[in-house]
């Protein structure tokens, strides 16, 4: 079963790879349009005005993809950046207005713009059984360990250990769940 809300835009669906029960809720745009396509397990959903973006929607280079195991969830107005490659794990819940970024713009001449520099890709993971909470950004590089939580508003910039709790700008362990 796939259930499709009113409004959603799905770009590229050939690269679409999706396992049964599948929910994109209304008005979420996904672009799939990626070199390793958009894999997506059993039983996830896309919340309302959730976007999902490996490519720039106006040309530009292909990004990566992304993958979300079974039992998964994006929540309402998230934002996925997947030009680096993005693995979310099974049974991972990501609240309303998660942004996850897997490239970094360039900066380092002052000859040209940073925008003619282009981008640096890298990985982000999210491991089985974490809960990334309201209005957290997830950046690039960054592998968040199994059984993990990211408090609410928490900007992860450096990898969290599994069953950690995380919270604060720059997120920083505040206790173990084991």
């Amino acid at each position: 079963m796939v259930l499709i809300g009113k409004g959603v835009s799905i770009r590229y669906a050939g690269y679409l790879e999706a396992g049964a029960d599948f929910i994109v809720e209304d008005y979420a745009e996904i672009n799939c349009l990626s070199k390793q396509k958009m894999i997506v397990g059993n039983r996830v959903s896309i919340g309302k005005f959730a976007i999902i973006r490996p490519s720039n929607i106006y040309g530009g280079e292909i990004g990566e993809g992304l993958k979300i195991g079974d039992n998964s969830n994006i929540g309402p107005y998230s934002y996925i950046g997947c030009s680096g490659y993005i693995e979310i794990g099974n049974n991972v819940m990501i609240s309303p207005r998660v942004s996850i970024y897997a490239e970094n713009h360039v900066f380092n001449r002052t000859d040209i713009t940073i925008k003619e520099q282009g981008v640096e890709k890298q990985f982000v993971k999210i491991e089985d059984d974490c809960w990334i909470a309201s209005n957290s950004i997830i950046l690039a590089g960054v592998t968040i360990g199994k059984g993990s939580v990211i408090a609410a508003g928490s900007i992860v910039t450096k990898d969290v250990p599994p069953y950690s709790v995380v919270a604060g700008v720059p997120a920083q362990i505040i206790k173990q769940r084991s």
